[in-house]
């Protein structure tokens, strides 16, 4: 039925002269339509679409017909990355899509091009425009993830012509960037892939097979477990009289000495010692049995 149904309508869009008086064709499943019959029709529905009101039915059907027909672009297009995952290549041909929907919106008949030449640039960088901004281990502005590639390609062709690493400077004279700008993008490039610190690290990494990642990389940090006491003596602290609290402050967080402590609170150094000395028993009891008031 389709196919005697797209038979008809190529046989309509082939007429000279009255394309934009007729009404178009009726295509019951676009999705069927093949590649030649979908191009010699799509130049009758955009002729068409040129001349609707936008938002109309008959508009939305012209447009939504164009998109049904031509998916077979979106799949040729995403064939190139059919070494990727099935589920990354259902976010190909839906990005791929998006693609073909702008190349639809934009295309005019006067630009005396075939549409499939016209869309198939815009489908594929929609996908290449997917894999850069989703393929980053971390976020990378935009125009450092265009830097990297910039810089490999420059790398590679100095490399190639001297015979050796290209320095920074030579890079940024043939990227036509500054040397900072070079390195910047030198540091984004290791923001594309990351490894898991649990990842086992083998023989030629110099490491024995139970090795990890974390095992190489950072050291103890003694002042984090000061976080961990400073919001356990918090309530403690809370349960202090105003006096002690005062007594607390003065001494561990404006580092005054016991002698002008005293004098501030109008006793001598030796009960100053005194208080502090309990004030801290009775914090250190609470901290190793949170049962104790």
């Amino acid at each position: 039925m389709a196919a005697v149904t797209a038979a008809k309508a190529t046989n309509t869009a082939q007429q000279a002269g009255t394309a934009q008086e007729e009404a178009l064709p009726l295509i019951d499943e676009p999705l069927k339509i093949s590649p030649r019959d979908a191009r010699e029709l799509s130049r009758q529905f955009f002729d068409r679409l040129a001349v609707l009101e936008e938002g109309t039915h008959d508009y939305q059907y012209a447009r939504n017909t164009l998109i049904e027909m031509n998916l077979s672009l979106v799949r040729y297009a995403a064939a190139r990355f059919r070494s990727r995952s099935q589920d990354e290549m259902e976010d190909i041909v839906q990005v791929g899509t998006i693609g073909l929907i702008k190349a639809i919106d934009r295309f005019e008949l006067t630009r005396e091009v075939e549409f499939t030449s016209f869309a198939v640039p815009y489908i594929v960088g929609e996908i290449k425009r997917f894999f850069r901004d989703t393929s980053w281990a971390v976020h990378v502005p935009r125009r450092l993830q265009e830097a990297r590639i910039e810089l490999a390609k420059a790398t590679d062709e100095l490399r190639t012509r001297l015979g050796r690493t290209p320095t920074t400077r030579e890079l940024a004279a043939l990227m036509c960037l500054s040397e900072e700008e070079v390195i910047e993008a030198r540091k984004a490039s290791n923001g594309y892939n990351s490894s898991s610190l649990d990842a086992a690290l083998t023989a030629d990494d110099g490491a024995d097979g139970d090795s990890v990642l974390a095992d190489f990389i950072g050291e103890d940090d003694a002042s984090l477990e000061l976080v961990e006491d400073f919001q356990s003596l918090a309530p403690l602290i809370a349960e202090l009289d105003e006096r002690q609290r005062r007594i607390i402050h003065m001494r561990f967080v404006e580092e005054r000495t016991q002698a002008q402590i005293g004098e501030e609170l109008g006793i001598s150094q030796m009960h100053v010692s005194r208080l502090i000395t309990r004030i801290i028993r009775r914090l250190r009891t609470g901290l190793l049995d949170p049962a104790v008031a």
